[in-house]
Formats: C-alpha cells, sequence, structure tokens
C-alpha cells in the first residue's frame, strides 16, 4: 500500500486525528490537480458519506454546484438558513435545487438564540456573536457526523483565505478547499461557457451577499459588515 493509500485509510478511520504531516500529505496530492479534479478524487479516497458540503447560494454558487452535481449527484447540500437571508437569496437556492436536481437541508439556528438575535439587534451590537448563534454553532453541531467538510473559498476574495491551502484542520474536521487557487478569471470563464445563472442580487451591485443586515452593495467583500473590520463570518477562521 502507497503512503498516500496508507493515510487515506487513517482519514476514514479517524479525520480529527490526523497530524501536521498527515495534512501536509493530502495538499502534496492534491495540488497539481485541477478544481474539478480534486472533486473527484475526493471522492475515491474519502467516505462519501462522510463528506459535509455546504452552500449559501451566494452570489456565483451555481458554479461550485454545478461541478458537485455532475460528480457526485445525490450529495446532499447544506445550507444554514440564518434566518436573515434576502428573500432573492431563498429564491436563487430554490432555483438551482431545482435546476441541478439538488438535495439540500437546511441548518437552522436553535430558536431561543436566535430570536435573542433579533431582539437585541445583535449584528449592531456585535456581529461576532450574532453570527456565531446563527451560523457557526448551528454548523458546528452537525460537523460531528462527517470527516470532512467541503467549501467554496477562493483566495481572491478576502486576506485570511489568500493563505489557506486545499487541506487544513479546522476545529475538529478537515476542511477541504478546492478552489482555493481559482481565479476570478477563470470562475467567470466556467459561469460564461456554462451559461450558469447568477444570484438576482449580483445584477443590482452585490457582489458578495450574506444576511440582510450586514450586506450592502459593492465590489468583492466591500459590501459586507460595512464599516466594521470585520470581514469573515466566523465558519472559515
Amino acid at each position: 500500500m502507497s503512503s498516500s493509500a496508507q493515510l487515506i485509510t487513517r482519514v476514514g478511520d479517524n479525520s480529527a486525528g490526523l497530524s501536521y504531516e498527515d495534512i501536509a500529505e493530502l495538499n502534496r496530492v492534491y495540488a497539481p490537480l485541477d478544481f474539478e479534479a480534486r472533486i473527484a478524487r475526493l471522492y475515491e479516497d474519502f467516505a462519501p458519506e462522510k463528506v459535509l458540503v455546504t452552500s449559501s447560494f451566494a452570489a456565483t454558487s451555481a458554479y461550485f454546484l454545478h461541478i458537485i452535481s455532475r460528480i457526485r449527484p445525490e450529495q446532499v447540500i447544506h445550507f444554514i438558513n440564518t434566518g436573515f437571508h434576502f428573500s432573492e437569496t431563498l429564491d436563487y437556492k430554490k432555483y438551482l435545487s431545482e435546476l441541478y436536481n439538488l438535495k439540500v437541508e437546511d441548518i437552522n439556528p436553535d430558536p431561543h438564540h436566535h430570536a435573542y438575535a433579533q431582539s437585541e439587534r445583535l449584528w449592531e451590537k456585535d456581529p461576532d456573536l450574532c453570527c456565531s448563534v446563527n451560523k457557526v454553532q448551528p454548523l458546528e453541531e452537525v460537523k460531528g457526523n462527517f470527516h470532512v467538510w467541503v467549501s467554496s473559498l477562493m483566495g481572491w476574495q478576502t486576506e485570511h483565505r489568500a493563505g489557506l491551502e486545499v487541506f487544513e484542520e479546522r476545529r475538529g474536521i478537515i476542511k477541504f478547499n478546492p478552489m482555493i487557487d481559482v481565479t476570478r478569471e477563470e470562475r467567470d470563464a466556467y459561469i460564461s461557457d456554462h451559461d450558469l445563472p447568477f444570484h438576482p442580487l449580483v445584477a443590482e451591485g452585490y457582489s458578495s451577499i450574506g444576511c440582510t443586515h450586514c450586506t450592502v452593495k459593492g465590489d468583492g467583500r466591500a459590501g459586507r459588515w460595512q464599516g466594521k473590520e470585520k470581514t469573515e463570518c466566523g465558519l472559515h477562521l
């Protein structure tokens, strides 16, 4: 058995127990592959039922979901429903789900915590806590059922994301960032070539789309948490 095959065997047994050297080996194996090949390889090396895929159904989610649906049509897509999404986001989620025949499951915050966030307008007073209550904590409760979490992060989106690798360990789960080195030009070319639908708010000047309270028009991530130093909701930190 090759060293990489032995590593993958251990991944299937205990994904959170990988050492720094194990993560480095995964990155060595996957780094030369392109985005689609990485996704396909993942389902060969990891137990498919232990793969967690999340999507925010935001600006250009069609790109990521189009490829996932082609490679593994039965993959469940988890959507963190904060209760504060734009109606256009929910419509886009429904549209893409029907277009690609996606199996989507919502992850919802604790109703009492969500009600507190709403009554206290936490997005104004403490946006980090608001994100924690409505996004991070709900996902933390789900992650324990999986070995690897697939994200659609791209390095050019933020300074933090620019420093990420294809594989990393993130709070007890193996995080897989297959798109991390995809350029904006490559993404847009794929969207154009396959005539993929953008989120309806993109045409109105929204480049990054989150909750209604914390999203305004702007290029890149400039429209998120405007006026605050915050650039990430906390899911990927």
